[in-house]
C-alpha cells in the first residue's frame, strides 16, 4: 500500500541514506501515529537488521528476542543467546561487518521496551554507536519508540555516552487535514471537506484510527461504531494511549483533565490549583512530554511575557474523549441521536477552533504571508475574546474569528457591532500601533450583505487543505 504524506520525513531519510557518513536517527511520536509503518514502507522492509522490543518483557526475554532477530538476518543458529546487551551489540557488529551493502540500515523499534531495569541496555547501545558505527561511513541506525518520556529523556536529551550523538531527530506528528484527505481517498472513502473536518474533530490525524473507518458508513455511523458500540475499538483507547506514552501517566492525566476546564488553556499556576502535584521539575517534564506528543501547545496571551505561558489542550481525540466518553452510558444509538443538538454544535465550534490552531501554516498561506515573520496567540479581555491573533512583522495584526457552520456565515447587525467592539477593546488594552485587520475563518466564507464588507480578510475551510 502506498505511503501517504510524510514528505519531509522521507526527504530526511533519503538524505541520510545517501550521505557519506553514518547517521543515528531518533524517531518519536505518539502511539498509532505511524512511525513503524513509515520506516518499513519507505525501506520496503529491506533492512540489514531489524528488531522490535517486547512489551513487558524482562531482560532475558528481550535478549532472546534480539538473538532471534540476529539469526533471522544471517547469524549462525548455533550462536548462543547473548548474556548482556554489551554482548548482544557485539554480535550485531559482527553481523553487519559481513554485509556488502553500501549503506547498512539498522532499525531498532520500541527501544524503551528493551531498556528494562538494571539491564544496562543504554550502555550496550552507546558502545555500539560510539565505538564502532559512528566511526564508519556506511551505517544508518534508526531508533524508534512511542514512549515519549523515554525517547526524550534517555535518547534525545541523553547526558551520558550518547550526549549529542543523535545526528537526526524526527518527530512524527498526526496527519494534517490534507494528508487525512489523501489517506481517506487511498482507502476509497470519498467525502467532502466539511465531513473530513467533522471526522478530524473526533479522531485527529492519527493514521491508525483513520484506518478503522468503514467507507460504506456515514461519518456519524463511523463515530458511533468506533466509540459507542459495545466493545468499540476506540472506547478504551485514551487510557491505553496515555499509559503507553508516559512513565508517570497519572501526572499527565491530571494535567490533561485540568486543561479541559478552559478552552483557551491554563497558566502553570492555574494548572497547579487543579492537580494533586507539587510544582517543580516533574511538572515541567510532564508539560514538555505532553507538548512533544502533540497533546498540548504552549503559547502566550498577546502582550504577555514568556513566564506567563498558557498551556492549551489541542489534541482532537483527547478533547473528544473527555467531552463524550468520560461519563458515557452505553446506548446503541448514542451518537446518531446527538446529531444537531446544541451540545454537538457547541463542541464542533470549539473543535474547529482547535483544528485551525493546528493549521497555522495553511492559514498564513491563505493570507499571503508565508514568508513574513509572525507570532500566533490568543487574546481575551473584559467580555471579549479573539480566537486567533497573528502578529506580523509587516506592521499588521490579523484578529481572526473562527466559525463552523453548514453554510456561508451571516454577519448580523449585532455581530458586526461585537466585532468592532473587539477591535476597539484589543487596541485599548494592548496599545498597539499596528493596523488591526478583522479576519473571518469560516467553513464556507461569508454571506454578502451590508456588514460583510467590514471584514478585511476572509479565509475558508478549503484553505486549510492547501499544501
Amino acid at each position: 500500500m502506498k505511503l501517504v504524506g510524510r514528505v519531509e520525513e522521507k526527504k530526511i531519510l533519503n538524505q541520510c541514506l545517501a550521505d557519506h557518513r553514518s547517521h543515528f536517527i531518533a524517531i518519536y511520536g505518539r502511539r498509532r501515529v505511524g512511525k513503524t509503518y513509515l520506516i518499513r514502507q519507505h525501506f520496503q522492509n529491506s533492512f540489514d537488521f531489524y528488531v522490535t522490543g517486547l512489551a513487558n518483557g524482562d531482560m532475558h526475554s528481550q535478549l532472546i528476542n534480539f538473538s532471534q532477530a540476529l539469526h533471522n538476518f544471517g547469524q549462525e543458529e548455533s550462536t548462543k543467546v547473548p548474556g548482556s546487551w554489551y554482548e548482544a551489540f557485539t554480535m550485531l557488529t559482527q553481523l553487519l561487518e559481513k554485509s556488502s551493502c553500501e549503506k547498512k540500515v539498522v532499525f531498532i523499534d520500541e527501544l524503551a521496551w528493551m531498556d528494562t531495569p538494571r539491564s544496562k541496555f543504554m550502555m550496550g547501545l552507546e558502545y555500539f554507536w560510539n565505538s564502532w558505527a559512528s566511526a564508519r561511513e556506511d551505517i544508518l541506525l534508526i531508533g524508534c519508540g512511542s514512549a515519549a518520556s523515554w525517547m526524550i529523556n534517555k535518547l534525545i536529551r541523553n547526558r551520558g555516552g550518547l550526549y549529542n550523538r543523535v545526528t537526526r531527530r524526527m518527530k512524527l506528528s498526526p496527519f494534517s487535514l490534507l494528508e487525512t484527505e489523501k489517506f481517506l481517498l487511498s482507502r476509497k472513502y470519498k467525502i467532502d471537506h466539511y465531513q473530513i473536518a467533522q471526522l478530524y474533530m473526533a479522531l485527529g490525524g492519527i493514521p491508525f484510527y483513520l484506518d478503522l473507518i468503514d467507507p460504506t458508513l456515514s461519518i456519524a455511523q463511523n463515530i458511533q461504531q468506533l466509540f459507542f458500540q459495545p466493545d468499540a475499538p476506540l472506547q478504551l483507547e485514551y487510557d491505553i494511549l496515555v499509559r503507553s506514552l508516559f512513565d508517570d501517566s497519572d501526572t499527565h492525566k491530571q494535567i490533561i483533565k485540568a486543561l479541559t476546564l478552559k478552552k483557551t488553556g491554563l497558566s502553570r499556576k492555574e494548572i497547579l490549583k487543579n492537580i494533586d502535584i507539587k510544582d517543580g521539575g516533574g511538572l515541567t517534564r510532564a508539560l514538555l512530554e505532553l507538548e512533544q506528543s502533540d497533546f498540548i501547545r504552549e503559547y502566550n496571551k498577546f502582550g504577555n511575557k514568556t513566564r506567563d505561558s498558557i498551556y492549551q489542550l489541542t489534541d482532537p481525540f483527547t478533547l473528544f474523549h473527555h467531552r463524550f466518553l468520560r461519563n458515557f452510558q452505553h446506548d446503541s444509538n448514542y451518537w446518531i441521536n446527538q446529531i444537531n443538538t446544541p451540545a454537538i454544535n457547541a463542541w464542533q465550534g470549539n473543535a474547529f477552533e482547535v483544528i485551525c490552531l493546528l493549521h497555522i501554516g495553511p492559514i498564513k498561506r491563505a493570507l499571503g504571508i508565508s514568508g513574513v515573520q509572525t507570532s500566533t496567540s490568543t487574546w481575551w479581555g473584559d467580555g471579549a475574546q479573539v480566537d486567533l491573533v497573528i502578529d506580523r512583522k509587516d506592521q499588521v495584526i490579523n484578529l481572526i474569528e473562527i466559525k463552523f457552520s453548514v453554510d456561508e456565515y451571516v454577519i448580523t447587525k449585532e455581530y458586526d457591532a461585537k466585532l468592532r467592539n473587539k477591535v476597539s477593546m484589543f487596541q485599548q488594552a494592548t496599545k498597539t500601533r499596528k493596523a488591526l485587520w478583522t479576519t473571518m475563518l469560516t467553513t464556507y466564507g461569508l454571506k454578502d450583505n451590508m456588514y460583510s464588507g467590514n471584514v478585511q480578510r476572509v479565509i475558508e475551510m478549503k484553505d486549510l487543505f492547501n499544501e
